[in-house]
């Protein structure tokens, strides 16, 4: 217990990374692995990320293989591929061969290709190597790049008795039992056994007739996002992975879906913020603004638009109307929002797969929504410019083309994510400076619009 509660209050201090640099310097090794062995392979991996590469190469070489093979797939990936780059090909192959498949196959796919083969050929445990190049065959965004071929099967035909003496082999090279798979003769997967039942049952009994039919599972093939689905949905811990015959290939487990969970909420924030591509805030200036720039140009571009169209109105307005043109950026700010808090639930809801139903129902609710926002906004601004300029129609035609604003920018923000989903494309897009800019200019040309008609300009 005293040991678990250390890992929990675990702390990355300045003084703990000084004192390991101060280690690494004088080679102290065993004063180093005794500090070090008291931490989790995770609180190393964070130590390694804040030291100098030479110091985390030293120490990634001084620890056994056992435990820096967890390490490094906890290091952040540019640190860890400077690691590799740092380690020998008979160095790699000996952390490989401590990882599951899964994680041994994401390892080496970082190498470049001639050191993939290299390291692959120095790979012992015949099996091993072989699982790890099957992997290696599939997308890493689909259930085959997820899944690691360790797992415990058993045989449809084995009494209870002979199950419990084979499955003793078979689980020493499983990290975490969650699931037993029941295949046929062809390896085709047609059930899964709990160990309760396992246990509870009589030694003579067979596995056909304990076993459970209706087990979940997915296609090699199916996407990384719907598996994650599935297993969200039905709150599995593992799922087993076949192909189209049916044949069990291997297991997906939670901390692997936990990570396509993060990337993706990663990659939509970077999306919703107007960001093009996987970046983090280590990476090179021209690589952050390779990511920004597209996005800040098409906002350019929104202003623009905007300034041509004000330009247009403007000319021959009468002098006591010229007061709209100060209210021309709370329009198109309110359009912006609306959009976007329209398309972030949008965008959520896709991602969590709890938009049902038809398009239609969707942009009818959102503009009963936006209405009803929009009226009560709209009271507020009428009263206060009534107030303000004791101009009646001014202020009416303000009024009521922020609510016509509001519920076109709902509408709009609702629509687009919806479209870009049937399309194929990530409705992340549409939580960013696409919809702003789009709800901008919306904005503008339908509050100029309404105000012409009401003032009669």
């Amino acid at each position: 217990m005293e040991e678990l509660q250390d890992n929990i209050q675990f702390q990355l201090t300045d003084k703990l990374i000084e004192k390991v640099e101060v280690l690494v310097e004088d080679q102290n090794d065993n004063e180093l692995k005794d500090l070090l062995n008291e931490y989790h392979y995770a609180d190393i991996a964070d130590i390694l990320d804040e030291l100098d590469l030479d110091d985390a190469i030293y120490v990634i070489k001084l620890l056994d293989s056992e435990t820096t093979s967890d390490i490094l797939m906890e290091l952040d990936e540019d640190n860890r591929e400077k690691v590799l780059q740092n380690l020998s090909v008979k160095e790699i192959a000996e952390e490989v061969e401590e990882l599951d498949t899964d994680d041994a196959a994401d390892i080496i796919a970082e190498l470049p290709e001639e050191r993939q083969e290299a390291v692959i050929s120095q790979i012992e445990d015949e099996e091993h190597k072989a699982e790890i190049k099957e992997l290696l065959t599939y997308d890493e965004d689909t259930a085959g790049g997820l899944m690691a071929k360790e797992l415990v099967k058993v045989y449809a035909t084995w009494t209870v008795a002979g199950c419990l003496r084979r499955i003793r082999g078979q689980a020493k090279d499983v990290t975490r039992v969650h699931s037993i798979y029941v295949v046929d003769k062809q390896e085709k997967l047609i059930g899964r056994l709990s160990l309760k039942d396992l246990i509870i049952s009589k030694s003579d009994q067979k596995i056909a007739d304990i076993a459970k039919e209706n087990v979940d599972y997915v296609n090699v093939k199916d996407d990384a996002e719907d598996v994650a689905k599935v297993m969200a949905k039905y709150d599995l811990e593992a799922i087993p992975v076949v192909d189209e015959d049916q044949t069990l290939l291997g297991r997906i487990t939670i901390d692997d879906i936990v990570d396509v969970l993060k990337e993706e909420a990663d990659k939509d924030y970077q999306l919703a913020a107007g960001i093009t591509q996987d970046v983090d805030s280590d990476d090179s200036i021209i690589e952050l603004t390779r990511a920004r720039l597209p996005w800040l140009f098409l906002g350019l571009l929104g202003g623009v638009g905007a300034y041509i169209i004000i330009e247009n109105f403007e000319n021959g307005l009468p002098e006591e109307f010229k007061v709209l043109f100060l209210f021309a950026p709370l329009i198109a700010a309110m359009a912006g929002n609306v959009g976007v808090q329209s398309s972030a639930i949008i965008v959520q809801g896709l991602a969590n797969d709890d938009v049902k139903g038809s398009i239609n129902n969707r942009l009818i609710k959102e503009m009963l929504l936006a209405t009803l926002n929009g009226v009560i906004l709209a009271i507020f601004l009428f009263l206060f410019l009534w107030l303000w300029t004791e101009k009646f129609e001014l202020s009416l035609a303000i009024s009521v083309s922020l609510i016509a604003v509001i519920i076109v920018a709902g509408l709009v923000g609702t629509f687009i994510p919806l479209f870009l989903d049937k399309r194929g494309i990530d409705p992340a897009i549409a939580t960013g400076p696409f919809i702003t800019t789009s709800n901008d200019i919306f904005g503008i040309v339908i509050y100029l619009l309404i105000a012409k008609l009401i003032l009669g300009i």
